[in-house]
């Protein structure tokens, strides 16, 4: 299917390192046929009127990592050849090429992360870049998924890692979208591709300075005072910094509770909001998408960005969801 695509093609990938590990060995793969790579505005699960214009040039788009909205898809698909490869939960799209597993009803735990899904797709072996986005997508927890905890131990002595260092990696490749540079998540998969070695992200002097300025964030975020209602964790935080899942795994994982975040800082007229449950979230993501909110995520995540004014009442619903 790929060898097919001609002409001029784009890449449409998310933010975060298991995004930017897929961009990269999709655009490994297919060369210069890829003749850009783009995110969406960060903090945006959707396409804006602008970027589908701006988009509508290309003779066929690659889509990773990202649920994006069916209309924006379907508005795509009037001008160039459309391929989907994600993990996220929602409905297949019959109209393009759409690889997910996952919403085939396929085991999610056999699927972690679309790094996994498309170096799979295209043959590769067990590789760094396969592995670092499922190590982004669940950090420690992949250590309860025997299958995936085995390859990443195997990975890592025959070539001399740590799961620690993949961890590091893995928040480094992260600041570039935490820190609010959408410039730079464009630039992350083709600096990975000039120069593949762990070292290269280890290294890099820009990453690590952002990282000791989003460590310092998180912990005076984290530091702030939460509420409890009906066994959910709620904690509202105002940050310029794209954090927010982030905070709402670690207080999650730390705690074992259902947690729900909200973010009042990074937009000006709306509000992030996160959720990660011990049940599934399914049924929020549809609630959200019912409400006409942007909203995706995979069976214990649910992320959402809502008109300030109907925050709350949102947030009521989600906490009642998991009572």
């Amino acid at each position: 299917m790929l060898e097919e695509l001609k002409g001029k093609g784009l890449l449409i990938h998310h933010w975060d390192a298991d995004g930017i590990c897929s961009a990269k060995l999709m655009m490994e793969y297919l060369g210069d046929k890829i003749v850009a790579n783009k995110t969406p505005q960060l903090g945006n699960y959707y396409l804006t009127d602008e970027e589908l214009k701006e988009y509508s040039i290309y003779d066929f788009v690659i889509v990773i990592d990202m649920n994006l909205p069916e209309e924006h898809i379907n508005t795509l698909a009037k001008n160039a050849k459309i391929m989907i490869f994600d993990h996220h939960l929602g409905k297949e799209n019959k109209k393009v090429f759409h690889h997910n597993p996952v919403i085939k009803s396929e085991d999610p735990d056999d699927y972690p992360s679309a790094s996994w899904i498309v170096n799979d797709y295209l043959g590769n072996e067990v590789n760094l870049y396969a592995l670092l986005g499922i190590v982004g997508d669940h950090e420690q927890k992949i250590k309860n998924n025997p299958k995936f905890w085995q390859l990443i131990q195997d990975f890592c002595k025959e070539n001399n890692l740590t799961f620690e260092d993949l961890h590091k990696m893995v928040y480094l490749l992260d600041t570039n979208y935490k820190t609010g540079d959408k410039t730079s998540v464009e630039k992350a998969p083709h600096i990975l591709l000039a120069d593949d070695q762990p070292d290269n992200i280890l290294n890099n002097k820009t990453w690590n300075e952002n990282y000791t300025k989003l460590e310092e964030e998180m912990t005076k975020q984290l530091n702030m005072p939460d509420d409890e209602i009906n066994g959910t964790l709620l904690k509202r935080i105002n940050t310029t910094y794209n954090i927010i899942s982030a905070i709402t795994r670690k207080i999650s994982w730390k705690s074992g509770k259902n947690t729900v975040v909200i973010n009042t800082g990074f937009f000006n007229d709306r509000d992030q909001i996160y959720m990660r449950s011990n049940k599934n979230a399914e049924p929020m993501i549809m609630r959200g998408k019912e409400l006409g909110f942007k909203c995706g995520g995979k069976k214990e995540v649910l992320g959402a960005i809502v008109p300030k004014e109907e925050t709350n009442s949102f947030v009521n619903e989600i906490i009642e969801f998991l009572k």
